[in-house]
């Protein structure tokens, strides 16, 4: 039997995988892994963004609608069942058809007894060659939301998420002790040898950045491997999925090439240490802050 929320240490894992053409494959494939993750005793499992599909988002073709189901769906009902079975809080990404014409890039967040704790939708949504992911996605409409698991509190987020402060913040205001990004990020095969380098270190300091500036834990879940698409370059995905502490540092780091399961300890206790010594949310100037809700200020 599953305790109830706690404030003791657990083992975090983060699966980093690729995808084949074929659903039942991948949604196999990481049951797999998952499998994996709690014979090494994780209790809080997270999968890559659309983790089910090859990122469909590569074209606008509505033939791809198909890959949607709702969050009751079969593949939610899988997930519910192996997180009972495993005692194990699932976080598992999916394209969700919420109802006629309206589809969200969603995590379902499954708590270690089988039972859903709640959406989140991804609420950043990109439109950049070959990551087409307006046409296919509504906002996400629920907010920033934080999850009390068996395990601890635990937000969220999804891939273009990662770059906004404010959607950190927000998560780590509401009391997250962990924030968690599923992603599919990785480089246009033209754009790597000149650009690669930089973008990847962009993407871990500022998730990093994150976990500092609110004392946190932080985990990215990235896909991995080369995807193709008909008449396009394809997209590399870069892996790289790491798990930071609140300090910044690295306690788990993936190859950018190959698939690999990451496990760290999250410890809730050091958590508030680093707060109690680096305050930062108590020093917060929120009276001075109005200005963070417009598109822009004029001067």
């Amino acid at each position: 039997m599953v305790n109830s929320i706690s404030s003791h240490k657990f083992t975090l894992a983060l699966v980093q995988m690729s995808m084949d053409e074929d659903v039942e494959t991948n949604i196999n494939h990481a049951i797999g892994w998952c499998e994996k993750a709690v014979r090494q005793s994780a209790q809080v499992i997270c999968l890559p963004e659309l983790f089910a599909s090859r990122y469909f988002c590569q074209r606008e073709d509505t033939g791809r609608f198909q890959y949607a189901e709702s969050a009751d769906g079969p593949l939610m009902k899988r997930f519910a069942r192996f997180s009972e079975e495993n005692a194990v809080v699932m976080i598992v990404p999916f394209f969700e058809r919420r109802g006629p014409g309206v589809y969200h890039n969603s995590v379902m967040v499954i708590n270690a007894d089988g039972n859903p704790l709640g959406l989140y939708r991804k609420m950043h949504i990109p439109d950049d060659p070959a990551y087409y992911e307006k046409y296919y996605f509504a906002p996400g409409d629920l907010g920033f939301k934080a999850f009390d698991t068996h395990y601890g509190r635990i937000a969220p987020l999804i891939c273009w998420d990662q770059w906004y402060p404010e959607a950190a913040r927000v998560a780590a205001l509401r009391g997250a002790g962990t924030l968690l990004y599923p992603t599919a990020i990785g480089w246009h095969p033209h754009e790597k040898d000149a650009f690669g380098e930089v973008q990847l270190d962009a993407w871990r300091t500022v998730q990093r950045g994150h976990a500092i500036a609110n004392g946190v834990y932080l985990g990215a879940a990235n896909r991995v491997g080369f995807e193709p698409e008909e008449h396009q370059a394809g997209i590399q995905f870069w892996g790289s999925s790491f798990i930071c502490g609140p300090q910044g540092e690295l306690l788990a780091e993936s190859s950018s090439d190959g698939e690999e399961l990451l496990l760290a300890e999250i410890d809730p206790e050091h958590l508030e240490t680093i707060r109690q010594n680096w305050p930062f949310l108590r020093d917060r100037r929120i009276e001075a802050y109005e200005g963070i809700q417009h598109r822009f200020l004029d001067r």
